[in-house]
Order: C-alpha cells, then structure tokens, then sequence
C-alpha cells in the first residue's frame, strides 16, 4: 500500500468520492470487463419506482461465485448511477476481501513471540489486542494466549501514528469478521469509506446494547437538496420516517433511519431500521435513508431484509422508545467535511486517537482488478453481533476447537483453564473439539454440561442446538427435537433452529410439522434455498403437487447447486 496522499473530491451530490458516478460505472464495468463475465455477470435495476429512490443489484459471474458466499450485492444512492455505481463498488469489495484471504502467500504464519522475534519495534502493540475485545487480562497473560495459536500476520497502515506494523489480521476478521471491508475510486476513498462503516457499526452496537435516549432530528428543518427529495418522497407515499442522532460523542456524525408503511405493513412490507456514517451529517441521513430504501422493496413488495447492524422491529409498539429525545437540526451533529478526503481521514484518525483508538488499514486490493480494496479496523470498536463477553480466551478457544490439531487444541484449552477459570466458554468448546474429532455421545453430554453455565440467551440456545446437532449426527433425530424446543425458545431468530428442527421432523415422517419449521426459517431469511427445497419436498410428502413444484422451482432457481431438488422437481414436473 501506497503512502497517502491528497485527494481531492470529484463528486459532492449525494455521497463523497473522487469520480463522478457515471465515471466510477465506467471504471468499475472496465475492471471486471477484463475478466469476461466471470466476476461480474449483469447489474440490474430491482426497485419498484414507487419511491423513485433506485436500487441495483450486481451479480456474481462464476468466478466470483467460487470465491464468495454471496451470489448478488445491492448498491443504493439518490440517483441511477450512484446505485449503480455502489452496487458495482460492492462486488469490487467482496470479491477483493475473499480473494485476498484465499492467497496463502499473501500472509506470514507466524505465533505471537515468533512475530515479535522476526520484527522487533514494528508489531502492534498487545495491548491493541487486549483493547479489541475489551478484556481484563495483562499484557503479558494476553501474549501466552496468543502464543496458542499461529496467526496470518501482515503489514497494516496505522493511519493514527502514520506508520506501518505488522498485525495478525485473522484475528479482527475473527472478531469483526468483514466489518471495516471497503472499495473505492482510490486509496484515501475506501479507507475513509471503510473507517465511516466501522464508526456505525460501534455506535449502533452500543445503542442496541444500552438504548440510551438519543435526540431526534427535526424533518422540517433540512435545507439539503438532495436529502430534501428523499425526505418527500416517503412523506408522498404515506410512509413514516423518523431520523435518529446516534453520534454518541464520536468525531462524525451517524443518523438511524426508522420508516414503515402503515398502509402496507405488515402484510406486504416491514419496518425497516438502519442507520448511515459520513463526515457531514446531511450526507449521513442520505445514506441511512437511500439504506432504507435499499432494505424496503418500496415497501410494498413482500421484501424481507435480515438484519445486522440494528434489531429488527415486529410492530411499532417496539420502537416506541426510540420516539423521545431532545428534538435537533442536522447542524447540531458533528461533521468534518472538508474538499479532500485525505484530510477528512486525518481529522477522523485525530478524533478517533482523541478518545484513546487506533485507526488500522490492510490493503486488500485484487492485483488484476486494480480497484482499491481495504480492511479496516478499530481495536476496541463493538459490532452488534459479537459477544458482549468477548475475551482473548474465547476467541483463541474458539479457533483452537474448531481449526487446530485436537492433541494441540485439548492442550490449549487446559492452559485458558488456567488463565480463565471456571470460564462458561471452556466447557462448550471441549465440546465442540470433541464434535469435530467425531465423539458425538461425549460431545452431547458435554454441551449439556456447557448450556446451564451459559450467562446469555443466545449462547444457551447454541448449546442447546449443538446438543442437538450431536444427536442428529447419529440419526437420533426425535431424541433431538426438545434441545431444538430449548433453543428456539431462547433465541427465535437464528433460522438454522428452525431448519434443523424440520429436518427431525422431516425425517420422523412429521411433513405438516417440518414444513411449518421451514415457513419459519423462510420468514427470517426469504431467499434461503435449501429451506424453499425442504418445504418443496414436505409439500411433495403431503401431496400437494403444485406446492411442491412452485418451492422446488425457486430453490433450483436460487441455488443450481441443488441437485436432490433438481433431481425431485424434474420427477414431479415429468
């Protein structure tokens, strides 16, 4: 990676960038053009155009899809070519972040104390590491843990201290998986964009934690053109919005969007809550609501949005609470927008360092695609679907339980014991070890242990699943149904409970129950494939021919991939 440099804005309309987003479409479809259709395939428009705001899709060519968990990425802005434009820089992102942790050569494997050793000075520091997690331990208690395991390590920007280290990058994608991942026109752009991202992403997990009452955002006072349209254009359609200051003392500004139809709701729309981060608060509130708008489907389309950054409301009695506050203008948030965005990213990284955090970047950038690609991270910085007991323990047991050698992992965790005793983590992942060596008795009995000790709902229900899990792996599938019970009860919104409990029921020979099971799992995530498929098959077991070909359809639709749906659909259709 390149040393920064100054870069000065092309494009202030809607969002912040270099080019022009009729110029970032041109340089973004040349990029991928040079790879055929195997990374890009099409981008296309999918709104309705009830609100006018657009919405595209870019989709995965086949490359793409062999590096990538995802085959589609949406791209949202207040005009067809910014949309566009993101849609494209969306795939430029992911296809670079999974590339990038697909080339072994790529990294340095080493330990904690090897690193150390191969560059004196020049690692960041452990006590970055014992930040990100927010941990109790001391120094040198952190460094024999990290010593546990090997790690990925490679040379990362501090954009704070403007100097390079060395970093072990695997464990913030462990921790943060692909929050802080970015492209953009250039270097200082994706940066920038990536650090906003992070920002959001710890102020809304902060807010989903705690619900402090936030102010609220008078509509009537925005003099922004551009936000102004947006603003109109769910007030035309009936649609409520409400606009949120979440900034929570941080150096730029994030506005929470909240907006549903009580015309539509719940019947062919859901409330929708996201939020946006940029330097300027107007260019914040452009982008929660165009987020908005991505996640909606104009709000009349059935459209069913998984949630990550923020909870997802069932009714507006649920967001409630979010209706008090001190009401304010946009002018009362914080901002640092400036004409270049080099300087903007140093003023961000001064905020940032003023409230005791370090700004960390790895260029990640596809050497043939040539767009700028970054991971970016915040020791310290909360995302909403971590721990809230994270640890160093629980994230080096974690790895040691389901990646390392079992002799070495069993090792491993006897010496967290040490450091953590009595940890509620320790059991579970003796458990998990003993699930991936193939023990699945001594496995079961192990996270039935591990369930009580669990301090969360969620982690209780994923003992109570893995318990499950065990059972299945020997065919006992009734004997699996109450730990599922169990599970779904504590946490109702992880679709796997829902799938695994309609497989035991599929297999029992209980269709009606399955297939309610599946419904379920669809309700929390529409487009997931194998359960269209396995409703597909219970309806086929139930005798409802047309049923069973119209899911069949769209999970062959969905994923080709299936071929025990290929298989049954061709036999019903014939």
């Amino acid at each position: 990676m390149r040393k920064l440099q100054p870069t000065p804005k092309g494009y202030v309309v809607d969002s912040d960038k270099i080019l022009s987003p009729a110029e970032t479409v041109a340089r973004a479809k040349a990029a991928f053009g040079r790879f055929g259709s195997d990374i890009l395939a099409e981008t296309r428009r999918i709104d309705t155009g009830r609100l006018g705001i657009p919405v595209y899709l870019s989709v995965c060519g086949e490359t793409a899809r062999e590096v990538m968990p995802t085959r589609k990425q949406m791209g949202k802005g207040a005009c067809a070519e910014q949309a566009e434009a993101s849609a494209l820089m969306e795939l430029a992102e992911r296809f670079s972040f999974f590339h990038f942790w697909n080339s072994p050569g790529t990294f340095e494997p080493m330990t904690w104390s090897e690193a150390n050793a191969a560059w004196p000075g020049q690692v960041m520091s452990i006590e970055e590491i014992v930040r990100s997690v927010n941990d109790a331990i001391s120094p040198q208690t952190a460094a024999a843990i990290m010593d546990l395991v090997p790690w990925r390590f490679v040379k990362a920007l501090n954009v704070t201290r403007d100097r390079w280290e060395y970093v072990p990058v695997d464990w913030f994608k462990k921790i943060n998986e692909f929050n802080g991942s970015s492209a953009g026109n250039g270097l200082e752009e994706s940066i920038l964009q990536g650090a906003c991202e992070l920002v959001e992403r710890h102020v809304c997990a902060i807010i989903d934690r705690a619900w402090p009452v936030t102010p609220t955002i008078s509509l009537d006072t925005i003099d922004d053109e551009v936000l102004c349209e947006l603003v109109d254009a769910f007030h035309r359609e009936g649609i409520f919005l409400l606009l949120k200051d979440f900034s929570l003392g941080m150096p730029i500004p994030t506005v929470a969007a909240l907006a549903y139809d009580p015309a539509t709701f719940p019947a062919d729309s859901e409330i929708v809550f996201t939020a946006g981060t940029a330097t300027s608060p107007a260019k914040a509130a452009i982008r929660a609501i165009t987020e908005i708008a991505q996640l909606a489907g104009d709000f009349e389309s059935k459209s069913n949005y998984e949630a990550s950054g923020l909870p997802k409301f069932k009714s507006p009695v649920e967001f409630a609470r979010l209706l008090d506050g001190p009401e304010v203008t946009l002018e009362d948030l914080p901002g640092i927008e400036r004409a270049d965005i080099l300087e903007e990213l140093i003023l961000l990284a001064r905020g940032l360092a003023a409230l005791g955090n370090s700004l960390y970047s790895v260029d990640i950038t596809h050497p043939g695609l040539g767009l700028a690609a970054n991971y970016t991270f915040v020791p310290g910085f909360l995302f909403r679907e971590r721990s809230p007991r994270a640890s160093v323990g629980l994230f080096v047991g974690r790895i040691l339980a389901e990646e390392s050698d079992p002799q070495w992992a069993s090792q491993g965790l006897e010496t967290l014991a040490e450091h953590y005793p009595n940890a509620p983590f320790l059991p579970f992942f003796q458990a998990l070890l003993e699930l991936r060596t193939g023990n699945d008795a001594a496995a079961a009995r192990l996270f039935a242990l591990a369930e009580p000790l669990q301090e969360d709902p969620e982690d209780r229900a994923l003992a109570a699943f893995y318990q499950a899990h065990a059972l299945t792996r020997s065919e006992k599938w009734p004997e699996a149904v109450p730990h599922l019970n169990r599970a779904i009860a504590l946490c109702p919104q992880v679709k796997e409970y829902f799938n695994l409990r309609g497989v035991a029921s599929f297999k029992a020979g209980d269709y009606a129950s399955a297939a309610a099971d599946f419904e379920a799992a669809l309700a929390l995530d529409s487009g997931s494939a194998m359960d269209l498929a396995n409703l597909g098959l219970c309806h086929d077991r139930l005798g409802h021919a047309e049923q069973a070909v119209r899911y069949l359809e769209t999970a062959v639709r969905l994923d080709p991939d299936l071929q025990f749906a290929r298989r049954r659909l061709e036999e019903l259709v014939a």
